[in-house]
């Protein structure tokens, strides 16, 4: 039987961990732990929650930057969901910098996913690799 996920793996240009370690630890909060030693420059692995529940960043190309694919991550709170989107926007419509999101949802504006009673308060962000991403109550 399923018990939950392990992890998902997400896809970056090759010689952008530096920009994952911004945007995954810096903007996002999950902390950056150990690969396997003979992969230590081609992936990246951010614990979200300390039961080992993890986002692994690897080299490769997302050919379509406007898939809908996308993982959805699970806040506490409606209070950490919407401190969550004000940094995700802030790192978004700040300045250039490193691992800069391409897209996110403006906080107390209308999300970019589909509309309806049946879906909890979210919002989206993509990466700066193209990676949509999901937050959610």
């Amino acid at each position: 039987m399923i018990t939950g996920i392990a992890h998902v793996n997400l896809l970056v240009p090759p010689g952008t961990l530096d920009q994952a370690e911004a945007f995954y630890a810096g903007t996002l909060g999950m902390t950056r732990v150990a690969v396997p030693v003979l992969q230590k420059d081609t992936l990246a692995w951010f614990d979200i929650t300390p039961n080992g529940q993890q986002v692994h960043i690897a080299f490769g190309t997302n050919e379509n930057q406007k898939s809908s694919r996308h993982p959805c991550f699970k806040l506490e709170s409606p209070e950490a969901l919407f401190k969550l989107q004000s940094r995700i926007w802030e790192h978004f419509d700040g300045v250039e910098a490193k691992g800069k999101p391409l897209e996110a949802d403006k906080p107390g504006e209308r999300n970019s996913g589909a509309q309806g009673v049946e879906y909890p308060k979210r919002f989206f962000a993509r990466d700066y690799a193209g990676n949509r991403l999901e937050f959610s109550l």
